[in-house]
């Protein structure tokens, strides 16, 4: 059983100050049965609970807040808590990590997921990225493990918030829950809840804490969530587990829903060295979430490596730093296309995201050869790659 941080004990008193009561149930988006995870932490005993997204997956938020909670429901049940949480990461790059990252590690009853805001602000997703993603995550889980009881989280940023104070939906939630409502799974739109209770007067953005909230604002979240499960779980129970339906067709067909990692050690040469970089001789701040692993890592411009893949899309997902570079990519001889590896937060951050390359190749195998161009963006310090996987859709 994961400890939860000693702080968090603070949801309970934060609950007694909550404006909720009525206006949650309007922000809060049942769909589907929640069956199958209470049979199996009131019977079996055990429960296996994963939360997937960026920054506010990854800290002390929400997610221990509602660990807790799930403990204190069923004090009997031994839980093992998965926390997939990583910094700056989109639903692009967590369709690819699904696998490696949650579903390798069992059976999992519930899962937790959050990309609204990195969707927005980190990776500035178009309509058609946000569904790829998305429904990327939640066919695949579904697929994989059919059993599996799902809830999203829409979390709020200041840009988000001004156009729901407009009356104005943003778009990466929208296109969210155009694939939840397809796939018929609740959603939790603490956006739409933040946002109406600073209109009414009873929360400020201070309050609340920002783009990462204060306890307050997590509490908010959290009871959100704890109102969502428990009003799903006072339905009658069938007598055995039910596999959730997965629909036919998918909203988008090169969504990556059979998202994987594929690892980059074959593809190192002279040039392209599969080792742990010198990070502490490389400009740019490094965060602890990727110390001591191996990356595919070159600085030398048109020197080649190869990648041999299965599948129709194929990315990399990078740490691009104030030195990254742009690369070429060419697939089975054809032209060679370039991609640059620079983000606007490559400026002072090893910043972790994931690159698409291409998303329309014919299923197979194929090769694929890249290279560092000479020229890099003005705002790069160098031409340098490192890459922590290569992501295919199978």
């Amino acid at each position: 059983m994961n400890s939860i941080c000693p702080q968090y004990i603070l949801f309970f008193c934060y609950l007694i100050f909550l404006p909720l009561a009525n206006a949650i149930d309007r922000n809060v988006n049942s769909r589907g049965e929640y069956t199958n995870s209470i049979k199996q932490f009131t019977i079996g005993k055990t429960g296996r609970v994963a939360f997937m997204g960026g920054s506010i997956t990854q800290m002390n938020g929400y997610r221990p807040m509602v660990s807790q909670f799930l403990e204190n429901k069923f004090p009997k049940t031994k839980f093992e808590f998965i926390n997939a949480g990583i910094s700056s990461t989109c639903s692009t790059t967590g369709a690819f990590r699904l696998k490696s990252h949650v579903l390798d590690k069992g059976n999992i009853d519930l899962f937790f997921i959050e990309f609204a805001v990195n969707d927005d602000q980190d990776a500035g997703h178009t309509e058609r990225d946000c569904v790829r993603g998305m429904e990327g995550i939640i066919r695949h889980a579904r697929k994989s493990q059919p059993q599996m009881d799902i809830v999203v989280t829409y979390f709020v940023n200041p840009g988000m918030l001004n156009q729901l104070k407009e009356g104005k939906i943003p778009r990466t939630i929208a296109a969210h829950e155009k694939v939840l409502n397809y796939y018929n799974v609740s959603s939790v739109f603490l956006a739409q809840e933040v946002a109406d209770q600073i209109r009414s007067g009873k929360l400020t953005w201070e309050e609340y804490g920002g783009t990462h909230p204060k306890p307050k604002g997590n509490a908010i979240a959290s009871e959100m969530i704890r109102k969502l499960l428990n009003d799903a779980w006072k339905k009658d129970e069938p007598e055995a587990k039910v596999n959730h339906p997965v629909p036919g067709q998918l909203i988008d067909e090169k969504s990556y829903h059979r998202g994987n990692f594929l690892s980059p050690e074959n593809s190192s040469n002279e040039f392209w060295t599969w080792s742990v970089p010198d990070w502490k001789n490389i400009p740019g701040n490094f965060r602890n979430t990727f110390s001591g692993l191996k990356l595919l890592c070159c600085d030398a411009t048109n020197r080649e490596t190869k990648i041999s893949f299965s599948g129709s899309a194929l990315g990399v997902y990078v740490l691009s730093g104030p030195d990254a570079g742009i690369i070429e990519v060419s697939v089975d001889g054809g032209l060679w296309q370039s991609h640059d590896l620079y983000h606007r937060y490559s400026r002072g951050l090893h910043y972790p995201r994931t690159v698409i390359l291409f998303s329309d190749l014919k299923a197979g195998n194929h090769v694929a050869r890249i290279r560092i161009k000479e020229n890099s963006n003005k705002a790069s310090k160098g031409s340098s790659a490192r890459i922590l996987q290569f992501t295919v859709n199978h």
